[in-house]
């Protein structure tokens, strides 16, 4: 299952994600998305586990819990839309 994480810390890496997560079960992946210009941290990420009721447990335990002051939100990714049928006119 993979899962959306926002409202993270600008500190908060890749690893950071992963061992947050890796207290419910096995982390497939855990990417924090980052500024292609500034290559800052843009507050979210994304983490992917194959056991989807060690990803529900993971929400249930770390949505709005509290990681460097800020009351990260947890959830389900959306599917991101296809793009190869926008055109450009």
């Amino acid at each position: 299952m993979n899962m959306y994480v926002s409202n993270l810390s600008f500190h908060t890496g890749d690893d950071d994600l992963r061992k947050l997560f890796e207290q419910f079960g096995s982390v497939t992946s855990a990417k924090v998305i980052s500024d292609r210009a500034t290559g800052r941290s843009r507050g979210f990420g994304f983490v992917e586990m194959d056991s989807e009721a060690e990803a529900k447990e993971a929400i249930k335990g770390l949505n709005n819990k509290e990681i460097e002051g800020r009351a990260m939100s947890v959830s389900v990714a959306k599917e991101r839309p296809d793009r190869s049928d926008n055109k450009r006119w």
